[in-house]
């Protein structure tokens, strides 16, 4: 049986509470225990017959308030379709809330009170469906009991609201008129509202076409942990966020960009020969490849892309505002990296719906803003894989979520099948003083790490070993910080071939200060900073 998953939101008091228990009273979705709860809680509060919010109100401080304060999900089933709804809170402070509750929905209940019409809150609740691409919206009007069932304040609002929607370019819109309180076109045909031919609310969530969940990009699948029940299986588990995988199918692991084949695919039923979207699983390969929880595996014939500059839309959370050069902690699928806004460039008026320019968003401002993170971030736009394409921030010193992001566009393309976004470039030759010059104003420039051979002769290599051990200890830790997509700056000797062969997974280049080496011009023994920036930045645009 197929399953729908749909949202609820309006400003307060519009009567999402009211409907979604009317919707599960008049479809006999409610046990008999939860219904003498309720009634029991009823009479408590002087109600003169059952006050069917209190089914969707589950928290204490909800039913004393008449409100609803967290997402109250509720699952329920008629003979043609299962169903997962997302109650929401309708209070401005609770807009997360209603964000978490949307951004997994197929459907989208805008719910507008016939007296109050298009509110403010009504536009943030449009608003935030159009930023999550949520395809199908239905805008229950209800109420309608309170304007005597008038088709003409039923039109009016129908208008107002397809100005708002034609404006945020939402899904297909579908209006329906109701009464939560007296049952009108909930789940029964309006005896009322002769006027409308249209589908019950009911009526249209067993009819709507859900929409496809695939998107166009290739395999993805996050790592959340790595799995080693016995010392001969090592597996990668995690969902498959888009694209299928099949037994013997290449794929290439990010950040480091290693290749490899899979050689088992386990369900939690067991193994099988393939996997799809959705599917959780734990992947096993055929080389023993160095990966953890945070790491990407992908095709290698679509690849996402390598940025650490991006312009995304935000909808912020945080009780402070937004501005330039506020530092958080990005997650994005598994992982975990740190980011800063470089910019705010717009956000949205609720009020009429422009954007217009900013320079800061407050708590619940939906903007356009530029952020830079300190590691190579693997995404796709939203529009292409929501799952890629989203992020949350947090704010670094209490550990809480301020704000919601969907990536919009990126400035790099995707490179990443042969080298990674580590690089490693190795310089030889000369004095040990004018090598450690230019890797210093290398470092400078690029925030590259330096590893210079005589400084580790009095840590890592103090204990003298031979020339080729402290090499290959030098090595280790220059593929382990580009491993980490960081960029690394070594000072030594020529490397062997052996060391060579070892970094060549990354972008890794070698330098001979006063001669050539690889074929690359050498740097002068006597050179000027602006030459050597300009030399290294033409050379190695796409890693050093």
């Amino acid at each position: 049986m197929e399953m729908l998953r749909f949202a609820t939101a309006g400003s307060v008091d519009d009567g999402k509470s009211s409907l979604i228990g009317r919707l599960l009273y008049d479809s006999k979705s409610i046990f008999e225990d939860q219904l003498l709860a309720v009634e029991q809680a009823s009479a408590r509060r002087g109600s003169e017959g059952v006050e069917l919010a209190l089914l969707t109100d589950g928290l204490r401080a909800e039913r004393e308030q008449n409100i609803t304060i967290d997402v109250a999900y509720r699952y329920f089933n008629t003979p043609k379709r299962k169903f997962i709804i997302a109650d929401t809170p309708g209070h401005v402070q609770y807009t997360r809330n209603m964000v978490t509750g949307t951004s997994t929905a197929d459907l989208s209940v805008i719910l507008i009170d016939a007296r109050k019409g298009v509110l403010p809150q009504s536009k943030r609740h449009a608003a935030i469906s159009s930023l999550l691409r949520v395809p199908e919206v239905l805008v229950a009007v209800n109420k309608m009991d309170l304007v005597e069932f008038s088709e003409t304040r039923f039109r009016e609002i129908v208008a107002d609201f397809t100005r708002v929607a034609e404006r945020l370019n939402l899904g297909h819109v579908t209006f329906v008129p109701i009464s939560a309180l007296l049952g009108d076109n909930v789940v029964d045909e309006s005896k009322n509202m002769p006027w409308y031919d249209g589908p019950t609310f009911l009526g249209y969530l067993e009819t709507v076409e859900i929409p496809s969940r695939i998107v166009a990009t290739g395999l993805r699948i996050p790592v959340q942990v790595v799995v080693r029940p016995t010392q001969n299986f090592r597996g990668l588990a995690g969902e498959i966020r888009s694209g299928s995988l099949e037994l013997g199918d290449d794929v290439v692991i990010l950040p480091a960009g290693v290749t490899s084949k899979v050689k088992s695919i386990t369900h939690p039923d067991g193994r099988n020969a393939s996997a799809t979207v959705g599917d959780p699983v734990v992947v096993e390969l055929v080389d023993d490849v160095d990966a953890s929880r945070g790491d990407l595996i992908v095709s290698p014939k679509d690849p996402p892309y390598a940025t650490d500059r991006f312009e995304a839309t935000v909808c912020w959370l945080g009780e402070r505002e937004l501005q330039p050069g506020g530092r958080f902690i990005l997650l994005h699928t598994s992982r975990k990296i740190q980011a800063f806004v470089e910019s705010v460039k717009a956000k949205i008026d609720i009020e009429d719906l422009n954007e217009r320019p900013a320079t800061s968003l407050s708590m619940n401002d939906i903007g356009r803003v530029v952020i830079r993170t300190t590691q190579p971030l693997f995404v796709d736009p939203y529009s292409e894989n929501p799952e890629l394409g989203s992020f949350v921030l947090v704010d670094e010193a209490y550990y809480v979520t301020v704000g919601a992001g969907l990536i919009e566009s990126v400035e790099k393309a995707p490179d990443l099948l042969e080298k990674t976004a580590g690089s490693v470039l190795w310089l030889s030759g000369s004095s040990d003083e004018r090598r450690s010059r230019v890797a210093n104003l290398l470092a400078d420039r690029f925030g590259a790490i330096v590893l210079d051979e005589q400084a580790l002769g009095m840590s890592l290599n103090a204990d003298n070993p031979s020339v080729e051990e402290a090499e290959r200890r030098i090595a280790a830790i220059a593929h382990l910080l580009a491993s980490q997509d960081r960029k690394v700056v070594v000072c030594a000797w020529p490397p062997s071939s052996e060391t060579k062969e070892s970094l060549g997974a990354h972008r890794f280049e070698v330098i001979r200060i006063g001669g050539e080496v690889d074929g690359l011009d050498a740097i002068p023994e006597s050179f000027d900073d602006a030459w050597l920036i300009e030399a290294v930045e033409r050379r190695f645009s796409e890693g050093i």
